[in-house]
């Protein structure tokens, strides 16, 4: 099914401008995603060279569940607030989540050895620009995957939660590359919804489509790279320390 979300649209604005537009709301996107990426890494790799703060956070599941809790709360209320704040305001609570998300992650560091996270992090780069750039290019209506992947995700949460007291190696493989279809997925389909969000703004006029764009695309692709090499790193956990 061919699908033309500019055709949907009354533009009040010209063919060139909203082609401009569109160009630097998407450039602002994927730079937001990658120094959030970058953001993510380096305190991951400032809490796992400090003993202090490692002990700080991981000692206690106080600390730990209350950062997790912290980042919960931050991505819900980034959807909320975003088109309401300021656009430095939204931006800040991205990379303050990014950040609380490096203080977690820092973890892997510990779990797994070095060669596996870099190796983990280039498929996952490449996996994730490939299925960037179909959602992009793509012309198809992928309004149903929505509810199709937010389903999938829904039981792979309850089949994760349930394996912690099952501990089924065979039902751990089955999460992993589920995992890693449905943050496929919904790499694929964020893109799409970004690119088409983007469109309706601008041609409505909106004077803060690039920033209010940037932020929430961001925050997106953001989840759905960090969740991918997540589930990528479970896969290559052959290579975990002992």
């Amino acid at each position: 099914m061919s699908y033309n979300f500019r055709e949907q649209i009354p533009l009040p604005v010209s063919d060139v401008k909203l082609q401009q537009t569109f160009a630097s709301a998407m450039a602002r996107v994927y730079l937001w995603m990658t120094l959030g990426l970058m953001l993510t890494a380096v305190v991951s790799l400032f809490v796992v060279s400090s003993p202090a703060l490692l002990s700080l956070i991981f000692s206690s599941n106080i600390t730990f569940f209350g950062l997790l809790i912290g980042e919960v709360v931050l991505v819900i209320a980034i959807g909320r607030v975003v088109s309401r704040v300021s656009p430095g305001a939204g931006l800040a609570l991205f990379f303050l989540y990014a950040a609380l998300n490096g203080a977690t992650l820092s973890v892997i560091f510990l779990a797994y050895q070095l060669g596996t996270i870099v190796l983990a992090f280039g498929v996952t780069a490449v996996t994730f620009g490939i299925m960037s750039i179909i959602g992009f290019t793509t012309r198809q209506d992928l309004t149903s995957w929505g509810r199709i992947l937010f389903m999938a995700l829904i039981g792979l949460i309850i089949a994760s939660v349930a394996n912690m007291f099952l501990a089924s190696s065979a039902l751990d493989w089955i999460i992993t590359y589920a995992g890693i279809l449905i943050f496929m997925g919904l790499t694929v389909y964020d893109t799409k919804r970004i690119k088409s969000m983007t469109y309706a703004l601008a041609a409505q006029g909106d004077t803060q489509v690039v920033s209010r764009v940037g932020v929430m695309g961001a925050l997106r692709l953001y989840l759905d790279f960090i969740n991918l090499f997540l589930y990528i790193l479970r896969l290559l956990g052959g290579r975990r320390r002992r």
